[in-house]
């Protein structure tokens, strides 16, 4: 992890790229798509069997199976799940937005109708690791907002079963169906729909850059939340920060996979030795030491800054998913930052908090584009319809204005459609 200036970051930062954008993967995954779209199941079977060295005899994951998964996950994982749903759930209570109609005035009367999606797909990643985490964050919005139907999708384990925690948190939830596939067939299968997955409204969850290139291609004949990953962290330390927390909280992101980015910005060269040597004695001592060595190495950075206003502003430019704010009074400098996905404040706020319990939503926006979207929530599974009524009297007049604008837009039509109401 080495120590930069913020110049030189901001130069290795442009000239870096990312996977997500390989046109070969892109071209893997179009084809994957279409062989899906074309062959439904038997796709599913055969992918699955090649990708993740699996054969299975059916897709959907039965009641014994999750009953199964119970009796192995113990108690106190239920218990620590069920706790976690609480808080979650009580946060995204506040997110529920109701239809609204403003009153009817002089024969006009408007408002804004509220829907929830019929159908949802959340796609819970496999591989490197189990993310039970990511089922409440992706199911729990989801079932505030009234989405009546929600199927989930997740790549099989060698053994033909689903993890057994991301299982249990599956059932804890109330999800509808639960699915042994993976990756961008997965994707395809609920965007499309086969024999038995049924087609959804929206996908949501992250995944590898497959599975964000298959959301990418199937955008518009469905709905998705984001193109997520891979996964970010901030820590913006000054003197008064914990360089053993800041060093914890960095490496927390790194051991997510090898594309992962952990940052530390700080005003204090000496802070930022303290901090990368932090880092390496807690490195060798964790399980996934290979994964966050080689994550470290290609996007671990550390920069020092000349104040902490211009800290800021090059936070503002990186717009992170994750941002701790790991400086003296963090709440005084809260306004400055305009751009990153979840803010933590202060020493023990780290972001694994925000991962698995605090309650504020995980599913954030990376590579950036937290300068212009938001955390997943409730009001990701809703539509909105506008209600427009008139009265003969309201739209009489009106009809002169209208007939104007429509006019000068060259469409007769729109203002015939006006013309011929006029009393």
């Amino acid at each position: 992890m080495r120590i930069i200036e913020k110049s030189a970051f901001l130069t290795d930062k442009n000239n870096r790229s990312s996977a997500y954008h390989s046109q070969t993967v892109r071209t893997r995954v179009a084809e994957i798509i279409s062989t899906v779209k074309e062959q439904g199941d038997s796709s599913l079977f055969t992918f699955t069997e090649q990708f993740d060295g699996v054969k299975l005899n059916e897709l959907r994951v039965n009641e014994q199976e999750i009953a199964e998964a119970r009796d192995v996950v113990g108690e106190d994982f239920i218990q620590a799940l069920q706790e976690a749903r609480r808080n979650i759930t009580a946060f995204h209570e506040s997110q529920k937005q109701p239809s609204w109609f403003m009153g009817e005035q002089n024969g006009v009367f408007l408002g804004q109708k509220i829907t929830p999606l019929d159908r949802v797909g959340v796609y819970v990643p496999g591989g490197k690791a189990a993310y039970p985490s990511t089922v409440l964050m992706n199911v729990i919005p989801a079932r505030l907002a009234g989405v009546p139907k929600i199927s989930i999708v997740t790549p099989p384990q060698a053994d033909g079963k689903i993890n057994p925690y991301v299982l249990v948190a599956a059932y804890e939830t109330g999800v509808d169906h639960i699915y042994k596939v993976g990756g961008a067939q997965a994707i395809a299968a609920l965007a499309y729909g086969t024999e038995s997955i049924a087609k959804v409204n929206k996908i949501v969850g992250p995944g590898n850059t497959y599975v964000a290139q298959a959301k990418k291609l199937v955008y518009g004949d469905v709905s998705i939340d984001m193109i997520a990953g891979p996964s970010e962290i901030c820590v913006v330390a000054d003197e008064t920060a914990n360089p053993q927390f800041a060093a914890a909280d960095l490496l927390s992101q790194a051991e997510h996979d090898e594309a992962a980015s952990a940052i530390c910005i700080t005003t204090s060269e000496e802070q930022g030795l303290t901090i990368q040597n932090e880092v390496n004695e807690q490195m060798n001592q964790l399980d996934r030491h290979d994964i966050i060595e080689k994550s470290l190495e290609k996007n671990g950075r550390i920069v020092v800054c000349k104040s902490l206003d211009e800290a800021l502003e090059l936070v503002n430019t990186i717009a992170p998913e994750h941002l701790q704010l790991m400086i003296k009074n963090p709440y005084d400098h809260l306004h400055m930052i305009r751009n990153a996905g979840a803010i933590f404040l202060g020493n023990y706020s780290p972001e694994a908090l925000g991962d698995y319990f605090a309650g504020p939503n995980h599913t954030l926006p990376t590579n950036g584009t937290a300068a212009f979207a938001s955390p997943l929530g409730v009001y990701d599974f809703v539509k909105k319809s506008s209600v427009i009524h008139y009265t003969e009297n309201a739209l009489s007049t009106a009809s002169e204005s209208i007939i104007t604008l429509a006019e000068a837009e060259g469409l007769t039509a729109h203002a015939n459609a006006i013309r011929v109401r006029k009393a």
